[in-house]
């Protein structure tokens, strides 16, 4: 139970070992879908009976995995929640190479991006627009963080993740591949709706309080704005990522639809509600790329 606690709060362990902790019945039963390697699933009393722990730890078994049943009160001293879920479970996870990129059209960059919700949140929209990675660039919090794992809903097994290093180096590589680079501004640039998204694009987020650096947004190919009628000075970024790349996705449709195009961004939208609410969660390390 200690390595457990150590991977649950220490970002350098987790890269070590090349494991995440997923928390919940539902996020195991993603990862597990995913073909992910369950090392082992941990669960407290108050899971046992529950159908979602029985069925989710059925199949760990049945694919050889260990499934560890706990004393009262060992998951709230271990778990980096104030309420923690029932189960909690050590899965083999590995960051995406630069191969990932190859073929790929849509990219998203996040630079600085430093809140673990906000990263889940935007993985997880990447995800459900179609994005074909996210690119973590240093200064990024990391995206096996516990809180970040939450907010991605099981996203974290679908989007390939490359840690891109350097901005310098990541924008350098995507430029290389034939992507138009694309800053997000919040004033003054192209707006976002009159863009051409169908083009290779590496959509390049910024930080929650300071966005983008000037520098940098003067060495991308464009900017685009969301242009806002209300009094709020900016979105917040995960936000902006949704109505971005969804954007890229209503124009990718439009484009593929009249051929009767059958890629992903042409299937039936799902509009589904998680019951993976995020919890409070205690002291972690920052998990920053550095």
């Amino acid at each position: 139970m200690r390595r457990l606690r150590q991977l649950l709060r220490k970002r350098g362990l987790r890269a070590t070992e090349q494991v995440v902790v997923v928390e919940g019945a539902e996020l195991l039963s993603v990862a597990v879908a995913a073909g992910a390697s369950i090392e082992a699933v941990y669960v407290a009393p108050e899971g046992a009976g529950v159908p979602a722990v029985a069925d989710v730890t059925d199949r760990v078994l049945a694919s050889g995995g260990r499934v560890f049943d706990l004393a009262p009160g060992v998951m709230e001293r271990v778990a980096s929640t104030v309420t923690p879920q029932p189960l909690l479970a050590v899965v083999g996870y590995a960051p995406a190479t630069v191969g990932a990129l190859d073929g790929a059209t849509l990219v998203v960059v996040c630079v600085d991006v430093r809140d673990p919700g906000n990263l889940g949140t935007v993985i997880r929209t990447a995800d459900a627009a179609g994005v074909d990675a996210v690119v973590c660039c240093d200064g990024t919090v990391d995206p096996t963080n516990p809180k970040c794992v939450r907010a991605t809903a099981g996203s974290l097994f679908h989007v390939p993740l490359v840690e891109g290093g350097t901005t310098t180096a990541a924008v350098a590589e995507l430029a290389d591949r034939g992507f138009t680079t694309v800053a997000t501004v919040v004033r003054d640039g192209t707006d976002y709706a009159a863009f051409d998204w169908t083009v290779p694009v590496a959509l390049v987020l910024g930080n929650e309080a300071g966005g983008l650096d000037d520098d940098l947004v003067a060495r991308l190919d464009v900017g685009v704005t969301i242009p806002m009628s209300g009094r709020s000075e900016s979105l917040n970024v995960s936000v902006s990522a949704a109505v971005l790349c969804f954007e890229a996705l209503r124009q990718r449709r439009a484009v593929a639809l009249p051929d009767g195009g059958t890629s992903s961004a042409t299937q039936p939208a799902r509009s589904t509600m998680s019951a993976m609410d995020e919890a409070p969660v205690r002291p972690d390390d920052d998990g920053v790329h550095r």
